[in-house]
């Protein structure tokens, strides 16, 4: 919990009198408090802002719900469908601030304030896989498309006035994840995108490939009305500053985006394709054995384990769709490893089981992640990365910090010192990852046609499975 805002609130107040620069800046930070609510402008978009099974959700709105309840007000989001429009309501006072993924250009801190940069993304000139790569402005033959009033179109006309000839064209009726949508179809030859969208949106669309960075990295910052007061903006450089030193921030940004860093285009198309033709088959024992748990999680944690092959085997001896050990299985009551309906409820009973054994003070999403860490290596590694963490400073309890000790265990100095030694912890945040990035496609296939993975009839198989 977020400690409340008030008890600062008047040192802010009272130095915010001694910057004004006269009676006629009204008090920003004054108003929120006395109507007790914050109200955020924001786009309706994958990581800005939207509406999900449980009510809203997106990095930008999390973000915000956050600052609310540092002040101890309510929040009001006003989400807009133009990027164009969230400015001049920001200038009439209709809006305290702006949170929408916004690049803090120098035009627009020109005519705004911006709070603390809490990223910093690129931004990428998109083609589709396979058409001819584009390395620079003068490789630009086709149809080239950008959101109006975005970074990006501003970063367009810098580049003509510098000299650069090309065409585009400004929409207000697309956003940039529709764009990218028309890059995919062959509608639109190019695009421009942020990277840390793009990264996202390439889990569902692996052909959306990159030609060249149109702009270095810049900072995603709030915009506030330059012409009011700074106390609210004191205030959000307050709350910045305790949400990164907490590791409250690192934690949001690795939610939704620490697992797309890295993306592998044939990984990705061969995922999307086994869940359209080989998933089918085993749906409905997903859904069967999840019990309280996503299916589509289990489903992606068993592509992960066995690529849905029943019959895969390691190495090191685990075995099936679940990749279950003997040992595992047994207590699990699982005969046979072989058989997919089997591992399956014996994996999603494990997995159930690991749950239960996370440390119940652990939120949502981070419980989840240190179940699937201890599934890969074992309860007792996962406790000893968490020590690690402790002992190094961090926070035993954030996934986002546990899987920068993880990799530890690998080296002698450090897994000599905790109770179980020596594991390839690398592979237990490698794994995790991908969980995260095939469920979050899955996540998106279901909801855009749940037809494409709609149960086919099991292949028949009248011999006994035994291991």
């Amino acid at each position: 919990m977020i400690k409340p805002f008030r008890w600062i609130a008047a040192i802010l107040l009272g130095l915010s009198v001694c910057a004004c620069e006269g009676p006629q800046r009204s008090n920003s930070l004054q108003d929120v408090l006395d109507a007790g609510v914050l109200r955020v402008g924001t786009n309706y978009g994958l990581t800005t802002y939207y509406n999900g099974a449980s009510g809203p959700e997106g990095f930008e709105y999390e973000l915000a719900a956050g600052f609310a309840e540092y002040l101890g007000v309510r929040l009001e989001v006003m989400p807009f469908y133009n990027l164009s429009d969230l400015f001049p309501q920001l200038e009439r006072n209709h809006l305290d601030l702006i949170a929408a993924g916004i690049t803090a250009t120098e035009q627009r801190q020109s005519q705004f304030n911006f709070g603390p940069a809490y990223q910093a993304v690129s931004q990428k000139l998109v083609f589709k896989q396979g058409n001819e790569r584009p390395r620079s402005t003068d490789d630009l033959t086709g149809s080239l498309s950008v959101v109006a009033g975005s970074s990006h179109a501003e970063t367009l006309r810098t580049l003509r006035d510098a000299g650069a000839t090309m065409n585009w064209q400004e929409t207000d009726e697309k956003d940039a994840e529709e764009l990218l949508q028309l890059v995919v179809d062959g509608e639109l030859d190019y695009t421009i995108a942020d990277s840390n969208i793009l990264a996202v949106l390439r889990r569902r669309h692996p052909d959306l490939s990159i030609g060249f960075t149109v702009h270095e990295a810049q900072g995603i910052a709030w915009a506030l009305n330059k012409k009011r007061d700074d106390a609210l903006l004191a205030a959000l450089i307050e709350y910045f500053g305790l949400i990164q030193n907490d590791g409250r921030l690192a934690a949001l940004e690795d939610k939704y985006f620490g697992h797309v860093r890295q993306f592998n285009y044939v990984d990705t198309r061969a995922f999307i394709k086994a869940a359209q033709t080989t998933l089918p088959t085993y749906k409905n024992l997903f859904v069967q054995y999840a019990g309280d748990l996503d299916w589509r999680l289990l489903a992606a944690m068993s592509y992960q384990e066995s690529h849905w092959d029943p019959r895969a085997k390691s190495p090191t001896g685990v075995r099936g769709m679940m990749m279950l050990t003997l040992a595992t299985a047994r207590d699990m009551g699982i005969r046979s490893r072989l058989d997919a309906e089997q591992s399956i409820q014996g994996g999603a009973n494990y997995f159930r089981q690991l749950l239960t054994r996370i440390p119940a003070r652990i939120p949502e999403p981070d419980r989840t992640w240190f179940a699937m860490a201890a599934y890969n290596v074992g309860l007792g590694h996962l406790e000893d990365a968490r020590v690690l963490t402790e002992r190094q400073g961090g926070n035993p309890d954030l996934w986002v910090d546990v899987k920068k000790r993880l990799p530890q265990l690998r080296q002698k100095r450090f897994y000599k010192t905790t109770r179980y030694g020596y594991a390839r912890g690398d592979e237990a945040v490698i794994y995790v990852d991908n969980i995260r990035r095939y469920y979050d496609t899955l996540v998106w296939l279901d909801s855009q046609d749940p037809a494409l993975l709609d149960e086919l009839t099991p292949p028949s198989d009248n011999t006994q499975q035994t291991d």
